[in-house]
């Protein structure tokens, strides 16, 4: 009898492709079900986002307001169609969340064997940061979406000795798009004086097709000319764009420690969106792992740029501590690098021995199948029953959607932000919103008050119900009063 192939049996000659089918169903499911299960409410930011995407028209680029523009479009259609909920808000990052996770895969595809770049992708996109900012209703995403299109268009640029000319065009066109997301101008600027200082991408630039160079060139000034017009136009566009509040070194030392805190403590006490840890100690090490692998031959274009990109997030996040998500895309490229140089170690222990290597990747498995389990665990428990980080997201919205009954005047006393968010559920549902108690009694019938926050004056209205929330904090959420009889 002869003794079966391995490489002619069916899962493992489609081991690669079924490993990446079940990766896509998987994070799918877990996306689009993420803002069902966790976090379990909207925070302040995407509440802010939220308002921003209703407010913008057909003449807001016109009036300078141009920060985040695609993402707010796309949010404000999700809203118009769904209503304003939890899910409306999240969905335009959800939907960039898949497109982002096919990028991710695609661009370690292209660097790395697909051994390792599956178990790379697999720890990425399952990751908790990952996660969080594909689960945010705000456009902190497009952080770490455009710089993830433009390292796979280039890597598409990079690989060929005549790449198509559209490849060109889309990278040039993308790299005005991204232009207009806060900070990223100065990652515009990184990519260019990047490709003319490494040697390989300079010698790469030269060899380029002439026609593809000159489109892509004159995208990229035709989108310093777009910038530079807005900013003599609407100096606060500007601001947004390049700077922070209040420049300071002080500030700009402190604004890092807050982005990096939450991912490397321990302790689960930070008060901040961000849960620590974010980066769990084993994922840490494979990065490191891959860190201290690529020192030979760093000056390969993948081998250097996750170094010099984790550069590029700290000094970002001096601007903004939210920036700190692009480490998203350095410790994606270093965990590949991890992994590979591993398996190369492993591997080169038993060149001729095929019972080691299938061995081998039992501990391997079981170790990756740890990480995993508890990587999702930890995002997905963390944000529902961590006091600290749950405490930022507040179920309001939910509750008066289950509890309230329409037709019921909602008073808001949590500050501009919180009516202008509620003023959107006015605009599209029965009920009323207001701010000020005077305006109730403006000779208007109003039977049912709804307050978010126990109200000071109660006649003529009696309290007889407090819609309550299961967060461990701040318990007590609405309070309903009816009018006395």
């Amino acid at each position: 009898m002869r003794k079966p192939i391995i490489s002619k049996l069916f899962l493992y000659k489609h081991r690669f492709s079924i490993g990446y089918t079940l990766l896509s169903i998987m994070l799918i499911i877990l996306l689009f079900g993420m803002p069902l299960i966790s976090p379990d409410g909207l925070s302040e930011a995407e509440m802010e986002s939220a308002v921003t995407s209703h407010a913008i028209s057909v003449d807001t680029i016109m009036n300078g307001e141009v920060v985040n523009l695609p993402y707010h479009y796309l949010q404000k259609l999700s809203i118009n169609i769904f209503g304003l909920s939890a899910y409306s808000i999240k969905l335009p990052s959800i939907i960039l969340g898949v497109i982002l996770a096919v990028l991710l895969i695609l661009l370690l595809n292209r660097w790395f064997k697909n051994n390792v770049a599956i178990i790379a992708s697999v720890l990425t996109v399952l990751s908790a940061p990952f996660l969080f900012v594909a689960g945010s209703g705000t456009p902190l995403i497009m952080l770490v979406f455009w710089p993830t299109l433009l390292l796979w268009l280039g890597s598409k640029i990079e690989g060929k000795t005549l790449p198509k000319t559209i490849y060109s065009f889309l990278f040039g066109f993308f790299l005005l798009l991204s232009i207009f997301t806060p900070y990223l101008i100065y990652f515009a600027i990184f990519v260019v004086l990047y490709a003319f200082l490494h040697p390989h991408l300079r010698f790469m630039i030269k060899s380029l097709p002439k026609v593809p160079f000159i489109i892509a060139s004159i995208i990229i000034l035709a989108a310093v000319g777009v910038l530079g017009y807005e900013i003599l136009r609407f100096p606060d566009t500007a601001k947004a764009l390049f700077l922070m509040d209040d420049f300071s070194l002080g500030h700009f030392f402190s604004n890092i420690r807050d982005a990096f805190l939450p991912f490397f403590s321990w302790s689960g006490n930070i008060e901040s969106v961000f849960l620590s840890p974010m980066i769990g100690l084993a994922s840490l090490a494979l990065a490191i792992t891959g860190l201290i692998s690529t020192t030979k031959g760093f000056f390969a274009s993948r081998n250097s740029i996750a170094s010099i990109f984790i550069v590029f997030t700290v000094v970002l996040s001096g601007f903004n501590p939210f920036c700190a998500v692009l480490i998203i895309i350095p410790f994606a490229i270093l965990t590949a690098h991890g992994i590979r140089y591993i398996l190369d170690k492993w591997y080169g222990l038993f060149p001729e021995n095929p019972y080691a290597r299938i061995f081998g990747l039992i501990p391997i498995s079981t170790i990756l199948g740890i990480m995993i389990i508890s990587s999702l665990s930890h995002y997905l428990y963390g944000y529902r029953y961590n006091p600290v980080v749950a405490d930022e997201f507040a179920d309001d919205l939910s509750l008066i959607y289950k509890e309230v009954e329409p037709g019921t005047t909602i008073l808001v006393q949590g500050g501009t932000l919180s009516y202008d968010f509620y003023k959107i559920l006015e605009d599209q549902t029965d009920y009323t919103v207001t701010t000020t108690a005077s305006n109730i009694y403006a000779g208007k019938d109003v039977s049912k008050i709804a307050t978010l926050g126990k109200w000071g004056g109660s006649l003529p209205y009696d309290l007889t119900r407090i819609i309550t929330s299961p967060k461990s904090q701040n318990s007590d959420r609405i309070y309903v009063y009816e009018k006395t009889k």
